[in-house]
């Protein structure tokens, strides 16, 4: 029996579908060691979403490329159903790539533009015996345009990258991450190079097939707006400078974060009535200035630009994620100790 074949006692004790644990990723550079992730914990269950969130280099792209096995960490395990992905057998290496895919932020640059829509999405299908030749791998490529709402297929099968709009290039993609029906998805900033209209409608798509497929998303955003629109029912983690600092079910980061970093991010998104934007609490960071991954400050890495910094506790050690609310963690020792304001952002 393969790493990936599991015993029905294996199976009646289900372990989460892919589990990141105490994961780091180190890059060696001419400024010195790069930390771009640092000891995370993560873990995603069958069908279920977890947003992760953060600015610009936060690390949330490293560690999805670590999630999906096209990056090997530097400490700690990355576990597919309970395996250690980096001890399985070439063969169960192939079956847990097959059963992880990738769904990149520029869908034109992610797909080949010397092959069609049709030969996009056949090749997986031939290349792996999914189908019993070209006639049953062209069926299943309209089947799967089908899917994620490009209708009628035979309009797009023959044609290129270049002859589609960005929605539907990001549709094909979608299409070409189904053709070897996954159990995971990973969608890293896969609607933010889209106009907000395409995006709504390119999420809505995703929902459902996330609820027809019973597939698991792992979610890449800037954008908490957009995490609240999707994984609504799942949860989400906010990162900052490679750490995690707030984790919870996504309603309550959304509607009670504890984090000011969190509060921060959830400040930026902007605000439709304009009554609402006066009123509006907002906390004024102390810096707009990201801190450089090269040169870390000392103890907590946001406290450069935290409202809420205290000098000799916030810059003293870094601060652990713990439970401040049930199901709700945050790394902040100032919430760690008075424990959350009571103004709430947008309570």
């Amino acid at each position: 029996m393969s790493a990936l074949e599991k015993s029905p006692e294996a199976t009646a004790n289900t372990a989460p579908l892919i589990t990141l644990g105490g994961v780091s990723q180190v890059f060696d550079t001419k400024a010195g060691p790069i930390r771009a992730v640092d000891n995370i914990n993560l873990s995603i269950n069958p069908g279920e979403v977890l947003c992760l969130v953060g600015e610009s280099g936060s690390g949330k792209t490293t560690a999805a490329r670590m999630a999906a096995g096209l990056a090997r960490p530097s400490s700690g395990q990355v576990a597919f159903e309970g395996t250690d992905i980096w001890s399985l057998r070439r063969g169960d290496f192939t079956k847990f790539r097959r059963s992880v895919q990738y769904v990149h932020q520029d869908p034109y640059a992610s797909l080949n533009p010397t092959r069609t829509i049709q030969q996009t999405l056949t090749a997986p299908l031939l290349k792996h015996g999914l189908v019993k030749g070209k006639k049953e791998a062209a069926d299943k490529a309209a089947e799967l345009l089908t899917q994620v709402d490009l209708t009628p297929p035979e309009n797009y099968l023959p044609k290129y990258p270049h002859q589609l709009s960005g929605g539907q290039r990001q549709r094909v993609a979608v299409a070409r991450a189904l053709t070897l029906d996954p159990k995971l998805i990973i969608a890293d900033e896969s609607t933010s190079m889209l106009d907000v209209s395409i995006r709504i409608s390119v999420l809505a798509m995703l929902g459902r097939l996330r609820d027809d497929l019973g597939v698991g998303f792992l979610f890449i955003t800037h954008d908490l707006a957009i995490a609240k629109y999707f994984g609504w029912r799942g949860k989400t983690a906010v990162m900052y400078l490679g750490r995690i600092v707030e984790f919870g079910p996504t309603p309550k980061i959304i509607n009670a974060p504890t984090h000011p970093y969190t509060r921060a991010l959830i400040d930026a998104i902007p605000e439709p009535d304009p009554d609402l934007t006066k009123t509006k609490g907002r906390e004024s960071l102390r810096s707009l200035e990201i801190p450089s991954l090269a040169h870390l400050p000392s103890g907590c890495s946001f406290h450069p630009r935290c409202p809420q910094f205290e000098d000799g506790l916030c810059d003293g050690k870094v601060p652990e994620l713990i439970e401040i609310r049930s199901g709700q963690s945050a790394a902040c020792h100032v919430v760690a100790r008075d424990g959350v304001p009571e103004q709430q952002p947008g309570s």
